[in-house]
């Protein structure tokens, strides 16, 4: 008999394939996250999960389960915020992510948002389909040209450096970064920088690329978006809850900073009033991995750790 294995959200088809020949599947008939309560019988009835962005594995969730049936998360994505990892590991829980697979396709939706934010793309699609535009004129939506500017990164992991690549060697852009430990090797010529701060008031766009978690909480608050230029844009294709949403509106209410290109925001799907109001940021539904390459290179990804598990060897993405 195979074991049970929970999916929270559907994957593409050929991961489906793959994971069914070694597992019954159990799908959950909505796009919703997993609530807490979902999490709680997922871990007393299932062998194993494949939970995702948003779904309810909370502390509270691994405390009502004392001795879970479940043995293993393979989390569907590289961010994991939203499994408690201690309470999980107290619990004999083994949790995995996805890192790699989604770096491509992650790097090139901050490309997107540094081209919509610096040269107002969004602000321009939405004039014209009001039917207000009058046409061309010289000094209409003056952008920010970024060729030869400063990139700062706060993050310089594999996504970090694949915005560095592409913006050194695309547009000629000198980088600065920012990251806890040292990096020997950033794939690029940059300069590593001892505080946030130097990169923030230094780069002219800057890029927010580290990982979630209670350690990069309101990493951005407001002293550090104080910090940068007035000329300056901030994109954000981490967490949401890396940047304090609130400061982030306030400077941009003010036009503190020129603008800033999101991905994602820090209570998603909930993209406040005062920020949809604005029209210095872009703001996208976090397609950051939206590709289905990306998607069926995550799903297989998670199913290579759950096939490990299985096989009682090294898992090969544990956190």
């Amino acid at each position: 008999m195979k074991p049970q294995l929970l999916v929270s959200r559907a994957l593409p088809e050929a991961v489906t394939a793959a994971l069914a020949e070694r597992f019954e599947i159990m799908l959950r008939p909505t796009t919703a996250p997993m609530s807490e309560a979902e999490a709680v019988a997922a871990l007393r009835e299932r062998d194993a999960v494949i939970p995702t962005l948003g779904d309810g594995f909370s502390a509270a969730a691994f405390a009502a389960v004392p001795a879970p049936r479940c043995r293993i998360l393979a989390n569907f994505g590289m961010g994991y915020n939203h499994i408690d990892v201690a309470a999980a590991r107290a619990a004999g829980v083994a949790v995995t992510n996805t890192p790699g697979a989604v770096t491509e396709a992650t790097a090139d939706i901050a490309m997107t948002l540094i081209l919509m934010a610096t040269r107002r793309a969004s602000e321009g699609e939405r004039w014209v389909r009001s039917g207000t535009w009058p046409g061309w004129e010289p000094m209409q939506l003056l952008g920010f040209q970024i060729g030869g500017r400063t990139l700062g990164i706060v993050g310089m992991g594999n996504i970090g450096k694949a915005v560095a690549r592409r913006c050194h060697a695309g547009w000629g852009m000198r980088v600065v970064f920012f990251n806890r430990s040292v990096v020997a090797d950033p794939g690029v010529p940059a300069e590593q920088k001892p505080t946030l701060a130097a990169v923030m008031a230094e780069a002219d766009v800057v890029v927010i690329a580290v990982p979630g978690g209670r350690a990069t909480r309101h990493l951005i608050d407001a002293a550090a978006i104080g910090a940068m230029k007035p000329t300056a844009y901030l994109v954000n294709v981490a967490r949401g809850d890396v940047i304090d949403e609130g400061a982030l509106i306030a400077a941009l209410e003010a036009r503190r900073i020129a603008g800033a290109g999101l991905d994602v925001y820090e209570f998603e799907p909930k993209v406040p009033e005062r920020l949809r109001a604005l029209d210095n940021v872009t703001l996208l539904p976090h397609l950051g991995t939206s590709t289905l390459q990306a998607r069926t290179a995550m799903g297989m990804v998670a199913a290579t750790n759950l096939f490990a598990f299985l096989d009682g060897v090294p898992l090969p993405n544990p956190v």
